[in-house]
């Protein structure tokens, strides 16, 4: 009879079907309050990246756990709550729900024509800006700059004599500095690249960091980027206008008072306030 009883029970169990489940099924109860899915799931959306990675089983079992201990840890403290602790309680729901209303304007899709209009004006107009590549040799005195130019002029190989006498992090290399755009280097030396011929060396050039022989390899221009390679940081831009969009428009519409109270704002720092 106890194994048919048994095998009866099983086979209900079995054809029952399956208990529904939503936000509003309850995980559990800590001093009457219900910590629900909803929770858990609300819980989960806000976790930093790395562990929202982690498997399902293990995000439940600790999340269910930490809100256990939240909710008995805040039992406590709404027993005994201080006026700051009521005031930073403000604080941070006033936050937590600004922050929704950010993350949902931020959220929105982005409309192609959007993006390609945001393309046109931040690159459409631009002008190529011309590249430089160069190699140089410092030192410390105008006489030594002077006395490598006469070298090269007879001859000398210039990645050689950089290896030889250049004080600079680039000697090792032959001078070679790479390419560069406007704005790069300090103000002298532009100047010097820019008044140069492909292959032609420099008068000695000063600069802060010493004399300078340079010599102009090769210039190139670098036309607007492709759009794809500056979508994501166009998508960003949007993403801030329509939150900066959304914070206006709300706060337009908001019916705001400012007080004609001017406090000294080195009351901010007075923490004494938050318990009188």
């Amino acid at each position: 009879m106890k194994r048919l009883l048994t095998g009866t029970a099983l086979a209900l169990a079995l054809a029952a079907p399956a208990v529904a489940q939503d936000a509003t099924t309850v995980l559990a109860t800590v001093n009457g309050t219900d910590i629900t899915l909803g929770h858990m799931v609300a819980m989960r959306d806000r976790l930093p990246e790395q562990y929202q990675q982690l498997p399902d089983e293990v995000l439940y079992d600790g999340m269910l756990e930490q809100l256990i201990q939240q909710q008995v840890l805040a039992d406590a403290a709404r027993a005994d709550m201080a006026r700051a602790d009521e005031i930073g309680l403000e604080n941070e729901q006033r936050a937590f729900l600004a922050g929704r209303i950010i993350d949902r304007a931020a959220g929105q899709d982005i409309a192609d024509e959007d993006l390609q209009a945001a393309y046109a004006e931040t690159y459409g107009s631009a002008e190529p800006e011309t590249e430089w590549n160069a190699s140089h040799i410092l030192v410390e005195t105008e006489e030594e700059a002077a006395d490598l130019i006469a070298q090269l002029e007879d001859g000398a190989d210039f990645a050689t004599l950089a290896q030889e006498h250049s004080t600079g992090p680039s000697g090792p290399g032959g001078g070679m500095l790479g390419w560069f755009g406007t704005g790069m280097m300090v103000p002298e030396f532009e100047t010097a690249i820019t008044e140069l011929e492909t292959g032609a060396v420099s008068a000695p050039v000063q600069t802060q960091f010493g004399w300078h022989v340079v010599k102009l390899n090769e210039t190139r221009t670098k036309d607007a980027p492709p759009l794809d390679t500056v979508r994501a940081e166009l998508e960003q831009t949007l993403r801030a206008g329509a939150v900066d969009a959304e914070v206006e428009r709300l706060t337009a519409e908001a019916m705001i008072e400012r007080s004609d109270i001017a406090p000294d704002p080195a009351l901010i720092r007075n923490t004494d306030l938050l318990t009188e």
